[in-house]
């Protein structure tokens, strides 16, 4: 099966070892979800990134960019040299989405700008009245930014049913939980208040999480759409799991081989 959740994230560490990086528990987070919208709902016309009619997405937590480059492996868009290149001298790939690369629409990093790239994406595409789809995927800890909230009131006053946030609800950010830098309370309710058809799924069931996207594009409405997946930061190796250290931890010899063996044990 291809976007298997457990070889995605073989591949996350694989990368992270390589190029003595961070961001690993933030990229296992997203795994399932990419999983779903490469294998279900993105749509690459010829399997060509570059494609007119291809649908949008949008990392906007750049910093994820290892669990998408795993997806473009799996397409075909990036070499087995490409990820054990990563993060090294010369690479094109670096730590955070550069839209220099085939497949990445948006240079992402900086928080809260993606979304309403993406937001401007879905605009043109219904302008130009094609049926293309923009999904825009963001950190819990990222809506704490503003332009996420400009954007949002952006999309349902022009009635963008194109579009789809998907939040990345694991509890935490760089400098810690969420809710202890900034409560957000529910996520759902407070896109619901800004014109959004909206539902809260678990974002590592991958039934649900396409039960949910399918349901959301189902609602008839002319209103923008809005996926709060309930995560778990570091998922899949037991030992990041809800850790935040691993935000900025690397991997060394030993842990790089105890999460590949916490991988192996998760198979059985």
């Amino acid at each position: 099966m291809k976007f298997n959740p457990i070889k995605l994230r073989k591949t996350v560490l694989d990368m992270a070892y390589a190029g003595s990086t961070v961001h690993i528990g933030c990229a296992f987070s997203i795994i399932e979800l990419l999983s779903v919208l490469y294998r279900s709902h993105l749509r690459y016309p010829d399997n060509d990134p570059f494609n007119k009619y291809r649908d949008y997405f949008v990392l906007s937590k750049g910093h994820g960019i290892m669990a998408q480059y795993a997806c473009m492996h799996e397409l075909g868009w990036l070499s087995d040299d490409d990820l054990l290149s990563y993060f090294s001298d010369g690479t094109d790939l670096k730590g955070l989405a550069d839209s220099r690369i085939p497949g990445i629409e948006v240079t992402t990093g900086s928080l809260g700008h993606g979304f309403s790239v993406g937001v401007g994406l879905a605009l043109g595409a219904k302008m130009r009245e094609t049926d293309q789809k923009t999904f825009v995927l963001v950190g819990d800890g990222e809506i704490n930014e503003g332009p996420i909230w400009e954007g949002a009131l952006f999309s349902a006053h022009h009635d963008l049913d194109n579009f789809m946030v998907i939040v990345d609800e694991n509890g935490f950010q760089a400098m810690g939980k969420t809710r202890e830098i900034i409560a957000l309370g529910s996520i759902q309710s407070k896109f619901e208040s800004f014109g959004f058809d909206a539902i809260t799924a678990d974002g590592h069931d991958e039934i649900s999480i396409n039960k949910a996207i399918k349901d959301l594009w189902k609602v008839n409405s002319n209103k923008p759409k809005a996926l709060i997946a309930k995560t778990v930061k570091g998922k899949g190796v037991d030992f990041m799991e809800n850790d935040n250290s691993w935000h900025y931890t690397r991997l060394n010899q030993d842990s790089y081989q105890k999460a590949i063996l916490s991988l192996n044990e998760s198979i059985t």
